[in-house]
């Protein structure tokens, strides 16, 4: 257009002209090296957001390409079953939803279906997610408290109304549903889409599932981002071209040892009696019947 503009205002008069030698420049110099500049770092970012949902895309292929492992349904419930016996000492997992107990981890109040607990914002965001649904439950009353703790070991506000409003909100389908939802959300289908894509089978998936339940979907040293970035140091995934037994092993060693740090009596049975058992049969796939000890206690499911 520009250079339209200047072939057309060449044939006016000379005084018009003058005017667009004057105001021509402007436009034609500065707005020309402006537009380089600002479009240079736009062109950045668009390519990078380019790369990630390529990356994204890719992932997801993968993903819907793999065997649907921990996520069929009667798998996923083996996999409800075997967390239980270890946060629970039960293979009815669904007797936790009304759950809810200090466990003396530093933690505050242990509750619900997969442990969530007022010390780690996942009961936090579990009780304003399903607040945003279903205003005026029973538990919506503690949320000023509940933010106040988050983070802490303390009951301060909680106590001693909360535990008897988590029991009675916990028999409403509602609230049953939702506890499932962020289980699933937070927890198990990211364990299970990390390990697709690091190549694991149902065995794997259960142990990158157990592992971010126990420790957190965090990054820390000990949560379970860090376990994996500490594990591959040791070993290479199958995605790597590595052994799928060579590296859940070195996963469930640095797993052992986070474990130990918390606590140096901490009973590892859900990792030496239960997981590395299933390993050191083979049992890649998580397959039927299944034996195994957590806490003393023998499970089976056949």
């Amino acid at each position: 257009m520009r250079r339209t503009g200047i072939l057309l205002l060449a044939a006016v008069p000379v005084a018009v002209t003058a005017v667009v030698l004057v105001l021509g420049p402007g436009p034609s110099g500065s707005g020309d090296a402006e537009g380089t500049r600002a479009s240079a770092p736009q062109r950045a970012r668009q390519d990078a957001e380019d790369r990630a949902e390529s990356e994204r895309a890719g992932d997801a292929e993968v993903v819907a390409d793999a065997p649907p492992g921990l996520a069929a349904p009667a798998k996923k419930e083996l996999a409800q079953r075997i967390v239980a016996s270890a946060e629970n000492s039960t293979l009815d997992w669904r007797s936790a939803y009304g759950y809810i107990e200090d466990i003396g981890d530093g933690q505050g109040y242990t509750a619900g279906v997969i442990g969530f607990c007022t010390g780690t914002h996942d009961l936090l965001t579990l009780v304003e997610r399903y607040t945003a649904a279903h205003p005026g439950n029973g538990l919506a009353a503690y949320l000023p408290a509940l933010r106040k703790v988050d983070g802490t070991d303390s009951h301060r506000g909680l106590d001693p109304g909360f535990t008897a409003a988590w029991k009675a909100e916990a028999g409403l389908p509602a609230f049953r549903a939702a506890q499932d939802a962020e289980r699933d959300r937070v927890y198990f289908d990211p364990a299970v889409r990390l390990a697709k894509l690091d190549g694991l089978g149902a065995l794997g998936q259960f142990v990158y599932y157990d592992a971010m339940v126990f420790h957190g979907p965090g990054t820390g040293r000990d949560s379970f981002h860090g376990l994996r970035e500490r594990a591959l140091e040791k070993a290479d995934s199958p995605s790597e071209g590595g052994s799928e037994r060579d590296y859940l092993d070195a996963f469930l060693d640095v797993r052992r040892e986070a474990m130990r740090a918390r606590r140096h009596t901490i009973d590892t049975s859900r990792v030496d009696t239960a997981q590395r058992r299933f390993l050191h049969e083979g049992n890649l796939e998580l397959r039927t019947p299944l034996t195994w000890r957590v806490y003393g206690e023998t499970y089976e499911v056949r």
